[in-house]
């Protein structure tokens, strides 16, 4: 680690451990020792805080649905969930994948999730974002239009098979797209502008083992990650 370097994996360290304190209810566990070296790996290799962040959360989503608390959560027992919500991350914007991929049981399970199971849960979320309060009245009918569309695929997507059930799948393709470039029209220049230097951020650190095209991509596909998460809107697709 450089000189240059030591300052900025501190500050990581710190925005983690300051997480980690809120998810513990104020409870302090420092992140020193071997958690510090833990951590620190994680900025070396590239993990963005707000992803770092996803996994810490999603341990913490199992850890309440077990029952009543006893102790407060080290930052290690969510190393497996960083690392997965990383994986996930790095697929989206189209990075290569640190760790095998999913074996064949995983992509099985995958492929068996519930079509009408997501259109629901979609439909939930899309109400969610509309209740969190307007940007403007052309995004506020693109919301509506595509909550529309889908409360209306919801009731025939159970018996769907082949040719039919591809074709909404294609269309929640689509639909994500156009919601996402609504999306973008409906921020602030000054938004966009901030999300995509974040995005830049976000991808600093592989930008020299990326062509340009390929680093472009990825910028693109993570603005469009932040974007959803801006206005926290549901991922429309479906595969």
């Amino acid at each position: 680690m450089t000189e240059g370097e030591a300052p900025a994996v501190a500050e990581y360290c710190r925005e983690i451990e300051a997480h980690l304190c809120r998810k513990n209810d104020g409870h302090l566990i420092r992140v020193t020792g071997p958690s510090f070296d833990l951590v620190a790996g994680w900025a070396a290799t590239g993990v963005p805080l707000k992803v770092a962040f996803r996994g810490i959360d999603r341990y913490f989503e199992r850890y309440y649905r077990t029952g009543t608390r006893r102790r407060p959560v080290r930052i290690d027992f969510c190393e497996a969930d960083v690392q997965d919500v990383f994986d996930e991350w790095r697929r989206a914007v189209g990075l290569p994948l640190g760790r095998p991929a999913p074996d064949a049981a995983a992509a099985t399970e995958s492929h068996g999730r519930s079509l009408p199971g997501h259109l629901e849960r979609v439909l939930m979320r899309l109400t969610s974002a509309r209740a969190g309060g307007a940007i403007d009245d052309r995004f506020d009918a693109v919301l509506d239009g595509v909550s529309r569309e889908l409360d209306l695929a919801r009731g025939s997507a159970r018996g769907l098979r082949g040719a039919a059930r591809q074709e909404l799948v294609d269309r929640l393709a689509a639909l994500d797209r156009e919601l996402l470039d609504a999306a973008r029209a409906a921020l602030s220049a000054d938004a966009m502008e901030a999300l995509t230097r974040e995005a830049h951020a976000e991808l600093s650190g592989f930008r020299a083992a990326m062509t340009e095209q390929a680093f472009d991509g990825a910028v693109a596909r993570s603005l469009d990650a932040l974007v959803r998460e801006r206005l926290k809107l549901p991922t429309l697709t479906f595969a």
